[in-house]
Protein backbone atom coordinates (compact mmCIF):
# COMPACT_ATOMS: atom_id res chain seq x y z
CA UNK A 1 0.00 0.00 0.00
CA UNK A 2 1.31 3.42 -0.98
CA UNK A 3 0.67 5.99 1.71
CA UNK A 4 -0.46 9.23 0.19
CA UNK A 5 -1.06 10.57 3.65
CA UNK A 6 0.51 9.33 6.84
CA UNK A 7 0.52 10.99 10.21
CA UNK A 8 1.13 9.76 13.71
CA UNK A 9 -1.27 10.98 16.36
CA UNK A 10 -0.87 10.56 20.07
CA UNK A 11 -4.16 10.23 21.90
CA UNK A 12 -4.12 7.51 24.54
CA UNK A 13 -2.27 5.10 22.29
CA UNK A 14 -0.01 5.36 19.31
CA UNK A 15 -2.32 5.87 16.32
CA UNK A 16 -1.33 5.89 12.64
CA UNK A 17 -3.45 7.68 9.99
CA UNK A 18 -2.82 6.40 6.49
CA UNK A 19 -4.46 5.64 3.17
CA UNK A 20 -6.95 2.75 3.33
CA UNK A 21 -8.04 0.12 0.81
CA UNK A 22 -11.27 -1.56 -0.39
CA UNK A 23 -11.39 -3.85 2.66
CA UNK A 24 -11.25 -0.87 5.02
CA UNK A 25 -13.76 1.08 2.92
CA UNK A 26 -16.28 -1.78 3.14
CA UNK A 27 -15.74 -2.10 6.89
CA UNK A 28 -16.26 1.64 7.39
CA UNK A 29 -19.46 1.51 5.33
CA UNK A 30 -20.69 -1.51 7.34
CA UNK A 31 -20.04 0.23 10.67
CA UNK A 32 -21.64 3.45 9.39
CA UNK A 33 -24.79 1.53 8.40
CA UNK A 34 -24.86 -0.31 11.74
CA UNK A 35 -24.78 3.01 13.59
CA UNK A 36 -27.49 4.48 11.35
CA UNK A 37 -29.71 1.48 12.04
CA UNK A 38 -29.47 2.13 15.78
CA UNK A 39 -30.78 5.65 15.20
CA UNK A 40 -33.42 4.96 12.51
CA UNK A 41 -34.42 1.31 12.77
CA UNK A 42 -36.62 0.76 9.71
CA UNK A 43 -37.53 -2.42 7.91
CA UNK A 44 -35.95 -3.29 4.59
CA UNK A 45 -32.73 -4.28 2.95
CA UNK A 46 -29.71 -2.77 4.68
CA UNK A 47 -27.24 -2.98 1.80
CA UNK A 48 -27.48 -0.32 -0.91
CA UNK A 49 -28.85 -1.77 -4.18
CA UNK A 50 -27.41 -0.47 -7.45
CA UNK A 51 -29.78 0.06 -10.39
CA UNK A 52 -28.56 0.58 -13.96
CA UNK A 53 -30.95 1.17 -16.86
CA UNK A 54 -29.77 1.88 -20.40
CA UNK A 55 -31.27 2.84 -23.74
CA UNK A 56 -29.66 1.55 -26.94
CA UNK A 57 -30.37 2.15 -30.60
CA UNK A 58 -30.98 -0.58 -33.21
CA UNK A 59 -27.21 -1.06 -33.58
CA UNK A 60 -26.78 -1.60 -29.81
CA UNK A 61 -25.07 1.78 -29.36
CA UNK A 62 -25.67 3.27 -25.96
CA UNK A 63 -27.68 6.48 -26.24
CA UNK A 64 -28.49 7.03 -22.59
CA UNK A 65 -28.67 5.60 -19.14
CA UNK A 66 -29.27 6.13 -15.48
CA UNK A 67 -27.41 4.75 -12.47
CA UNK A 68 -29.12 4.90 -9.10
CA UNK A 69 -28.75 3.46 -5.64
CA UNK A 70 -31.71 2.20 -3.64
CA UNK A 71 -31.35 2.50 0.10
CA UNK A 72 -34.54 0.72 1.08
CA UNK A 73 -34.05 0.86 4.84
CA UNK A 74 -34.55 4.63 4.53
CA UNK A 75 -37.05 4.29 1.66
CA UNK A 76 -34.75 6.36 -0.50
CA UNK A 77 -33.40 6.23 -4.04
CA UNK A 78 -30.42 8.33 -5.06
CA UNK A 79 -29.91 9.03 -8.77
CA UNK A 80 -26.13 8.85 -9.08
CA UNK A 81 -25.59 9.55 -12.78
CA UNK A 82 -27.98 10.26 -15.63
CA UNK A 83 -26.91 10.83 -19.22
CA UNK A 84 -28.58 11.10 -22.63
CA UNK A 85 -26.55 11.45 -25.82
CA UNK A 86 -26.87 15.03 -27.10
CA UNK A 87 -28.48 13.83 -30.36
CA UNK A 88 -31.37 12.33 -28.36
CA UNK A 89 -31.97 15.11 -25.84
CA UNK A 90 -35.43 16.64 -26.04
CA UNK A 91 -36.92 13.46 -27.54
CA UNK A 92 -38.56 12.17 -24.36
CA UNK A 93 -36.01 9.44 -23.57
CA UNK A 94 -34.77 11.28 -20.48
CA UNK A 95 -38.32 11.64 -19.20
CA UNK A 96 -38.94 7.91 -19.78
CA UNK A 97 -35.78 6.93 -17.90
CA UNK A 98 -36.63 9.21 -14.99
CA UNK A 99 -40.18 7.85 -14.81
CA UNK A 100 -38.83 4.30 -14.93
CA UNK A 101 -36.38 4.83 -12.07
CA UNK A 102 -39.19 6.43 -10.05
CA UNK A 103 -41.41 3.40 -10.72
CA UNK A 104 -38.66 0.95 -9.74
CA UNK A 105 -37.97 2.92 -6.55
CA UNK A 106 -41.66 3.00 -5.65
CA UNK A 107 -42.08 -0.73 -6.42
CA UNK A 108 -39.21 -1.42 -4.02
CA UNK A 109 -40.77 0.66 -1.24
CA UNK A 110 -38.93 3.95 -1.68
CA UNK A 111 -40.82 7.19 -1.17
CA UNK A 112 -38.01 9.68 -1.75
CA UNK A 113 -35.73 10.31 -4.71
CA UNK A 114 -32.65 12.51 -4.43
CA UNK A 115 -30.09 13.74 -6.94
CA UNK A 116 -27.56 16.44 -7.69
CA UNK A 117 -26.96 18.34 -10.91
CA UNK A 118 -25.06 21.41 -12.01
CA UNK A 119 -26.32 24.62 -13.59
CA UNK A 120 -24.67 23.61 -16.89
CA UNK A 121 -26.49 20.25 -16.82
CA UNK A 122 -30.21 19.82 -16.17
CA UNK A 123 -31.77 21.72 -13.25
CA UNK A 124 -34.68 22.92 -15.43
CA UNK A 125 -35.34 19.33 -16.54
CA UNK A 126 -35.74 18.15 -12.94
CA UNK A 127 -37.92 21.11 -11.97
CA UNK A 128 -40.15 20.33 -14.97
CA UNK A 129 -40.55 16.76 -13.69
CA UNK A 130 -41.64 17.61 -10.15
CA UNK A 131 -38.32 17.74 -8.30
CA UNK A 132 -37.79 20.40 -5.64
CA UNK A 133 -34.54 22.26 -5.02
CA UNK A 134 -33.39 21.56 -1.47
CA UNK A 135 -30.00 23.22 -1.70
CA UNK A 136 -27.65 25.17 -3.94
CA UNK A 137 -23.90 25.55 -3.68
CA UNK A 138 -22.96 28.68 -5.62
CA UNK A 139 -19.70 28.98 -7.55
CA UNK A 140 -19.11 25.22 -7.47
CA UNK A 141 -17.45 24.61 -9.80
CA UNK A 142 -16.29 28.14 -10.47
CA UNK A 143 -18.88 30.19 -12.39
CA UNK A 144 -21.55 27.51 -11.95
CA UNK A 145 -23.82 26.17 -9.22
CA UNK A 146 -24.50 22.71 -7.85
CA UNK A 147 -28.17 21.92 -7.22
CA UNK A 148 -29.58 19.34 -4.83
CA UNK A 149 -33.05 18.00 -5.59
CA UNK A 150 -35.64 15.73 -4.00
CA UNK A 151 -38.94 14.29 -5.09
CA UNK A 152 -41.39 12.54 -2.82
CA UNK A 153 -43.31 9.73 -4.49
CA UNK A 154 -46.24 7.57 -3.49
CA UNK A 155 -48.79 5.17 -4.94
Amino acid sequence: MVNVYKEELLVNDHIIVSEGNDKFAKYIQKKFIEFNMTQVPLAGTIAPEPINIVIQDDDSRLIGGINATLIRYWKRCHVDTFWIDERYRGTGYGKKLLELIEKIALDKGCTLLELETYSFQAPKFYLKHGYQIIGIVENHPEKYAQYFFKKEISV
